[in-house]
């Protein structure tokens, strides 16, 4: 039926009219109430958001075993009543229509990206007897350190299958995800006061703030914490953002100043110079000068040691004979981008407000090849001002109580420990990978996992579970997954939703939604405190899906016992008894259950009403910190004190160079470092180590994050697509790449424009944004695009083909050697922009 224009107005009208003018009695709504009251029927449960590494606590709102809604847990202090739109999200992602539903079996021998694996639907039973048939065969051939367990996402159940499974079946193999993200963020403080995790700020009192190449309200674990203390913070404070883009924090702070990719090292070095040459570090953190306290610190001077005394840090005045002497401001102006005056007046603001000062810093200026001494300088700022471990300042989490998993090495047999004295796989601790989480070869290299498998190096992988990662997407120059993939005799993966990593597997099992289908638990931090928060099954299932981190692996445990191995089904029963009860599980649930209830027992004992107390209130709260806790001498490092030279990475490095008969220069050499002697112990600033000359590949690409990603697996929800143009410069439902309209003239593209980005080992094509939120010579595209398998809406499910382009495949595989994180930013990647 055709509406003319003329009849449709009328309608409008008649509806229009008598929507302003009818006027009723309160009497009128009292027949609605009952009905109103029934819509808003249901409880408020509490669980964790696990959509970014905040891990918020929550609560669902739940009607007829239906997860309706989503806000911050009311109980918590971290995000009291606070969600991101990232936990709003949950609901679409556990409804998905493309979720997985069933276990599955590959029908096609043949593999590689974009081939079809022809997966038919198979019993849990089929499943789990599979993988454990093909375990077994590993131990029956004395290989049981071919076995390896890939670890994405996780909740603290996690060791249930990474460390207790591998390490009683006898394979070194758990390999984490974490130095794909974070390691060289967490290297900076560790180096320099001894603590390796991420740090919480007390945005409340500070009184100057740097957002160092991250975005609170984006990434960066305290979104909800941020989003609320915001207004706090722009009354008490001066905001600053340093990033090469303009993020959504830099667009609501006092100044942005947009450093050039990789040259963040330089900018934090010249600042530290311009604090000590005008004497304005904080003395009582730092100490002075012998004898009438006058500054010494000149430019391009070398200072006596013997004349300064220092309090709570060590190594100053070597700091700057090292390095600071000759790094003024005026030398930083020409290569960071950043003026003379803006460099000494940021400077000379935040240092008249020390102690109440913090620097945030986040992956963006650290995740590069160089990247542990870029950490080590930006934050070194903190203590120059006193504001370590201080009001106003970066602080330390607050310990939380709780149990590991129960001793498993009772049930290591001679064949687990004979596999177990193999190297990991990902070659850490070699030479030319140091991987030091505080001591040589304690890290993960899980980028370089796919190098390990194709060169069979230290030895070949032949059976690999995966749980809820997805490394041939997240993993930079993916096509070295393919192909170790594609090699793999047998892969099984437990994930939600199949991903381009699910189009390699031999096995696919359904995982339970965290959140709102699995037992386990959390421990989170933010805003001065620490929680111990519950993640419980709430909902009717629609699917036939299993606890990826418990449930599974007490199946799994099971078939191996039916198959002669019941070591591991032992530990399971035996060492998991409920601290409730006392009974032992003897199915999966009540296995997850018991678990959950042994790793939690030390904290929810201290409420009034025990484990049901906890399950009520999904929080147990610890805190608030306790400033200046680690002044005194009680920083962890080698002396005690922060470390401005650091003797603890002295330390680790000799450690390390002595294991290979080598010496400490070549290591640093050999791992693509500039640092040569003492150099190698202070924070500095090295030049970028970019691939691709600037002639031929003349753009910095900067690989963005969106305030949407649920750490990527949001990408099939028609909602992320939906607000992307609220994340700056993005268009919704539309992947692209942002230029400056001064680069786009140069070379001849348009808004608008299908382009080709192109690096040295790799191309994307995508649509090119004209925005002057991104500087002359950077491009900055959100990752995202370019999946090939995630779904009807991230890809071309149907065909395996990509929508838009996936940022990693323009970003070479490389490496912060020294912490092994995977480099993806810091102007390490030059490319070059075509118009297709």
């Amino acid at each position: 039926m055709k509406v003319k224009r003329r009849d449709f107005l009328k309608t409008f009208g008649v509806l229009g009219a008598g929507a302003f003018t009818f006027s009723p009695t309160l009497e009128a709504f009292s027949a609605l109430t009952a009905e109103k009251a029934r819509l808003y029927e249901g409880d408020w449960i509490p669980s964790t958001c696990q959509g970014c590494t905040t891990w918020c606590p929550v609560e669902i709102f739940v009607q007829d075993g239906r997860a309706v809604k989503v806000r911050g847990n009311q109980n918590s202090s971290l995000n009291p009543g606070q969600c991101c739109p990232r936990g709003h999200m949950i609901p679409k992602q556990v409804y998905d229509p493309d979720r997985l539903k069933v276990p599955m079996k590959r029908t096609n021998p043949i593999k590689g990206k974009g081939i079809d694996p022809q997966f038919v639907p198979i019993t849990w039973d089929e499943a789990l007897d599979t993988i454990a048939e093909k375990m077994m065969e590993l131990r029956n051939a004395n290989e049981t350190h071919k076995f390896m367990f890939l670890r994405g996402r996780y909740s603290y159940s996690r060791d249930i299958i990474y460390s207790g499974l591998p390490k009683i079946f006898g394979s070194p193999n758990g390999i984490s995800h974490s130095s794909i993200c974070a390691e060289a963020e967490k290297a900076g403080s560790y180096w320099t006061e001894a603590f390796w995790g991420y740090r919480d700020y007390d945005l409340v009192n500070t009184k100057y703030l740097i957002l160092w190449g991250v975005d609170p309200f984006r990434s960066n674990r305290q979104v909800p914490n941020a989003m609320s203390k915001w207004a706090q913070v722009k009354e008490n404070a001066t905001v600053v953002t340093i990033d090469p883009v303009l993020t959504g924090a830099a667009a609501k702070s006092d100044r942005w100043l947009a450093v050039k990719p990789g040259e963040d090292g330089a900018l934090a070095s010249a600042m530290a110079h311009h604090i000590l040459v005008n004497g304005l570090w904080h003395k009582e953190f730092v100490g002075d000068f012998n004898g009438n306290g006058v500054s010494e610190f000149a430019a391009n001077t070398v200072v006596n040691e013997n004349d300064f005394t220092e309090v709570e840090s060590s190594g100053l005045v070597k700091w700057w004979n090292i390095e600071l002497k000759d790094k003024t401001p005026e030398w930083a102006a020409g290569v960071t981008g950043i003026s003379q005056g803006e460099i000494e007046e940021v400077a000379a603001n935040m240092a008249a407000q020390a102690p109440n000062v913090a620097v945030w810093y986040g992956p963006g200026p650290v995740m590069n090849p160089r990247g542990t001494y870029t950490g080590m300088a930006i934050y070194a700022l903190n203590a120059l001002l006193g504001s370590v471990d201080n009001y106003g300042g970066p602080i330390r989490t607050v310990s939380s109580s709780t149990s590991g998993i129960p001793d498993y090495s009772s049930y290591q047999d001679a064949i687990a420990l004979e596999g177990l004295e193999y190297h990991k796989i990902d070659q850490r601790g070699t030479f030319r990978m140091p991987a030091m989480k505080k001591h040589s070869g304690k890290g993960v290299v899980t980028n370089n996992v796919a190098n390990a498998m194709l060169a069979a190096d230290p030895y070949d992988i032949k059976v690999v579970i995966g749980n809820w990662c997805n490394f041939s997407f997240s993993g930079t120059q993916p096509q070295r997954w393919y192909d170790a993939l594609s090699a793999l005799p047998f892969f099984a993966h437990i994930t939600t939703n199949a991903s381009e990593m699910t189009q390699f597997a031999d096995i696919v099992l359904p995982a339970a939604f965290s959140t709102v289908e699995k037992s386990s638990y959390v421990k989170t931090h933010g805003n001065l405190h620490t929680e111990v928060s519950i993640q419980q099954p709430m909902i009717n299932k629609l699917y036939d899906v299993k606890g990826d981190e418990n449930e599974i692996p007490f199946m799994l445990a099971k078939k191996l016992q039916e198959k002669g191995f019941s070591n591991l089904y032992d530990y399971y029963v035996n060492e998991f008894a409920d601290p409730e009860s006392g009974a032992s599980p003897q199915n999966e649930e009540e296995f997850a259950l018991f678990a959950t209830r042994i790793f939690t027992k030390p904290s929810y004992d201290s409420l009034a009403g025990g484990w049901e107390e906890f399950l009520q209130k999904g929080v147990v709260t610890t805190g608030p910190y306790t400033f200046k806790t680690h002044w005194g001498g009680n920083f962890g490092t080698a002396t005690g004190k922060f470390e401005f030279y650091s003797e603890t990475l002295k330390e680790a490095l000799q450690d390390h160079a002595d294991k290979h008969g080598s010496d400490i220069d070549t290591v640093l050499s050999e791992c693509n470092y500039e640092a040569q002697g003492e150099l190698a112990f202070v924070p500095h600033y090295e030049t970028p180590r970019r691939w691709g000359s600037n002639v031929e590949y003349p753009f910095d690409f900067i690989d963005i994050k969106s305030r949407f990603n649920r750490e990527g697996r949001s990408h099939n929800l028609p909602w992320y697509y939906q607000f992307k143009k609220l994340d700056p410069g993005d268009h919704n439902w539309e992947d692209c790449i942002k230029m400056n309209p001064s680069d786009a003239a140069s070379i001849g593209v348009a808004d608008g424009d299908n382009v080709l980005v192109t690096s040295e080992t790799g191309s994307l094509t995508t649509i090119v944004r004209l925005w002057e939120g991104v500087q002359p010579g950077t491009v900055g595209k959100t990752f995202g695009g370019g999946h090939w398998a995630y779904g009807r809406f991230a890809s071309n499910y149907a065909s395996l083909t990509e929508k838009g382009g996936n940022n990693n495949e323009v970003l070479p595989d490389d490496y912060d050697r020294l912490s092994g994180a995977t480099a993806r930013n810091g102007g390490f990647a030059g490319v070059k922009i075509e118009k297709v």
